[in-house]
């Protein structure tokens, strides 16, 4: 069979169209992005560390960031210290990768204050187990204080904090929906 140009074009459009229809981005308000992960904490990156895996099946030249959050947990209070992982970030100007998903530069700088949310997987990649932070930048908010006290920048429709918002009021409304997922609804 030859192909005609016409022909190749909507075959190529086939592909394409069925591809997008795969490929989505997980649009969640505060509700789901509670039930779907284990945990969301307001605290200090207080370090930030990219490492490399070299995998026999997943690859080589994996790279993850971690950040470390020094906190408190929005869902029941308690005091913790977590580590939340995602794929992307340079060991150095050379050695590292791009991630269009990952948190931008600004919102991973050690020294930030921020919200994250994370679940923990037992293989993130290249056997690579932790706490994920879930949605990659979707995961992870900055709070900045102003006159009215401590605000969670939010991120715009789609996301699960869409709108700036004061901490005093996301973390009462974090504990009441997790309170209303351990009871079952």
């Amino acid at each position: 069979m030859k192909f005609t140009p016409k022909t190749a074009l909507a075959a190529l459009t086939a592909v394409a169209v069925g591809a997008l229809g795969t490929a989505q981005i997980e649009s969640l308000d505060l509700d789901q992005m509670i039930a779907k992960t284990d945990n969301a904490v307001v605290g200090t990156i207080l370090e930030r560390e990219v490492i490399r895996i070299d995998h026999p099946v997943d690859g080589p030249e994996l790279y993850y960031t971690t950040l470390i959050v020094q906190g408190r947990s929005l869902v029941d209070g308690t005091p913790t210290v977590v580590g939340v992982t995602f794929p992307g970030g340079f060991i150095d100007d050379e050695h590292g990768v791009w991630n269009s998903e990952a948190p931008s530069e600004d919102d991973q700088k050690v020294g930030n204050e921020v919200v994250v949310f994370y679940k923990w997987l037992d293989n993130m990649g290249g056997d690579l187990s932790g706490n994920a932070l879930y949605a990659s930048h979707g995961g992870i908010y900055r709070v900045v204080s102003g006159r009215g006290g401590d605000v969670v920048l939010g991120r715009g429709p789609g996301y699960s904090v869409p709108t700036n918002r004061t901490l005093s009021s996301l973390d009462g409304e974090i504990t009441q929906i997790s309170r209303a997922h351990k009871r079952g609804k």
